[in-house]
């Protein structure tokens, strides 16, 4: 079974718990008590489907918000939780950091759809022991619980660093002026009104947009605007359903 990211389910944000929940967590002899949080039922299922399938675990609870995983994770005490890094009512990074203030022993491990630097950086900030994407195979995932399970970490500062040094940043060598005139543009000013706003003259925004347009390899002013937009909706700390 592949959960990709095409899989589109209907948002339902209320979520259940195994009748046995209330019990503490199972014991290190025990079956793998994994916790799913997906705001999407339909991959929560798929999920929880694989695991069950899976000898030696066991899905304890699900839940589809921040607010949710946190009640959830108190009452059932997993060992692993499955966490997407885009709920209605915050991230998976805000669920990961309330529940280690309280189960520091619960093991979080980031499914998502995005392949995003900043988000793989923020997970690991966040004590997150593994970071995959939904593409991945069903029998890649259980294998991940089971290792993390066992107190292993998947995800490093060199798992970023090695990253990061492949997606290089066309605006890591702007100025900061550059970069405010960037961001300007992506708001949509004209070149006279960031001007005003800066309290620049019209030409010295000119002559930074023609700096910024050579450094980020691009030739007119309607890239810029398109390439911020494109950032801004494209990021994993975006609304659901941008």
């Amino acid at each position: 079974m592949e959960l990709g990211s095409k899989i589109v389910g209907t948002c339902r944000y209320d979520a259940t718990v195994n009748q046995t929940g209330n019990a503490p967590a199972a014991d290190r002899q025990g079956p793998i008590s994994v916790m799913i949080v997906d705001d999407h039922e339909v991959v929560r299922r798929g999920i929880a489907e694989v695991v069950e399938r899976t000898d030696g675990m066991t899905v304890v609870a699900e839940a589809g918000s921040v607010a949710d995983g946190i009640r959830r994770a108190a009452l059932v005490r997993p060992r692993v939780m499955l966490v997407d890094l885009q709920l209605p009512d915050g991230t998976g990074i805000d669920l990961m950091k309330a529940v280690h203030e309280t189960l520091p022993q619960a093991r979080a491990i980031v499914l998502t759809s995005f392949d995003d630097d900043d988000a793989l950086a923020a997970a690991l900030a966040a004590g997150a022991a593994a970071y995959l994407l939904k593409s991945v195979r069903g029998a890649e995932i259980t294998d991940v619980i089971r290792a993390v399970a066992a107190g292993r970490t998947l995800l490093d500062d060199r798992t970023v660093t090695r990253r990061r040094a492949g997606h290089e940043d066309p605006t890591e060598n702007l100025t900061p002026s550059e970069l405010k005139v960037l961001d300007l543009i992506g708001e949509g000013l004209s070149n006279r009104e960031i001007a005003e706003r800066l309290g620049v003259a019209e030409k010295t925004v000119k002559n930074h947009i023609t700096s910024l347009l050579s450094k980020m390899g691009l030739q007119r002013r309607t890239q810029v605007a398109a390439w911020v937009a494109a950032r801004k909706h494209a990021g994993w700390r975006a609304e659901p359903g941008h």
